[in-house]
């Protein structure tokens, strides 16, 4: 399954992802997290010491690799320069697993908190004023339009606070959607925001309330957010240690905070994959993108890349490609 956790920005969707990915690991569940908000929080997170989380590798980067390495044999894509962030695969493609060995994760994902996870990466001052942050999140749009995740896996996403993913495809690639919200106007502002632009793609959405202090908080959820709320998390003497560094064992998270966690893995669980939608949801996006600006930049018809034929799924996945055919070298950490 792939979950995404968005909220406003300081509601705790950081947190929360990070808890997450942390339970989902100690129950043995193979697993992805990915850090694509652009305040790269999630290593520390998941309890990185700071030179740990600013040495990771980004999946920006190593982008013109990742390309190559995705396209694969599909005739369809003349080369990796002519990839955008919207291609879909097709007859040919390479996709990905969730737990493999391949040259994309050799190269991009680390173990950090005992989770393995990937960044976009930050800012860099050569981006400030001249670079957009979509473009870096572009490469998790691509990787997610290729990962073929099995019952039983999961991938993580803490995404762009706000509804900055709506500025993209990217929402459409997610089995459940955590919004995080907390008891104030502002946080279901987005909540609603959210909500309505999600409607039209039918998009899983569960409220997740945070830092619920009374009965008064929970009721102003309730009247707010309504059906959308699933669950709620008291404040917690645990994340406070852990947003000044100290990250503890799980064990140590107060026992009605860790059966948030597994409600909301259960409701994940309990989540239908409909990769006949991801797969619409993908073609959609792509022609959309190509029309807006792909086609221009490409010097050609990218909307010939779709392969109407190819359904994406576990009925798609191919025999692993021999290590010698495999062309994306370790970006340096």
């Amino acid at each position: 399954m792939k979950i995404a956790f968005v909220g406003k920005g300081g509601s705790g969707k950081t947190t929360l992802a990070a808890l997450v990915a942390r339970h989902l690991v100690a129950a043995g569940r193979p697993l992805l997290a990915v850090d694509a908000d652009i305040n790269q929080h999630l290593a520390v997170a998941l309890g990185a010491p700071a030179e740990q989380a600013t040495g990771l590798p980004p999946l920006g980067e190593g982008l013109p690799r990742i390309k190559e390495y995705l396209r694969g044999g599909n005739p369809r894509i003349a080369s990796a320069a002519a990839m955008v962030k919207t291609t879909p695969p097709g007859a040919g493609s390479r996709l990905l697993r969730v737990a493999e060995e391949n040259p994309v994760w050799a190269a991009h994902v680390r173990e950090v908190g005992g989770v393995r996870l990937a960044v976009t990466g930050a800012f860099t001052e050569q981006d400030l004023g001249v670079a957009c942050y979509h473009s870096k999140v572009g490469a998790v749009e691509l990787i997610l339009n290729h990962l073929v995740d099995l019952p039983g896996e999961y991938v993580v996403v803490d995404m762009t606070a706000g509804a900055d993913s709506f500025a993209s495809g990217l929402f459409t690639r997610f089995d459940r959607t955590f919004l995080v919200c907390e008891p104030t106007l502002r946080s279901v502002g987005v909540y609603r925001q959210y909500a309505a632009y999600a409607r039209d793609y039918d998009v899983t959405l569960s409220v997740i309330g945070n830092k619920v202090e009374d009965d008064s908080d929970l009721a102003f959820l309730r009247e707010h957010v309504g059906a959308d709320l699933l669950a709620c998390l008291s404040r917690s003497s645990y994340v406070r240690r852990a947003e000044r560094g100290t990250v503890g064992p799980l064990a140590e998270l107060e026992p009605a905070n860790r059966a948030v966690l597994d409600r909301l893995v259960d409701e994940v669980d309990a989540t239908v994959q409909d990769w006949a939608a991801f797969t619409r949801h993908a073609h959609e996006f792509h022609r959309r993108n190509a029309a807006a600006w792909a086609n221009e930049r490409a010097g050609e018809d990218l909307t010939t890349q779709i392969d109407p034929d190819f359904l994406m799924g576990p009925a798609a996945i191919r025999p692993t490609v021999p290590a010698a055919d495999r062309s994306v070298a370790p970006t340096p950490a």
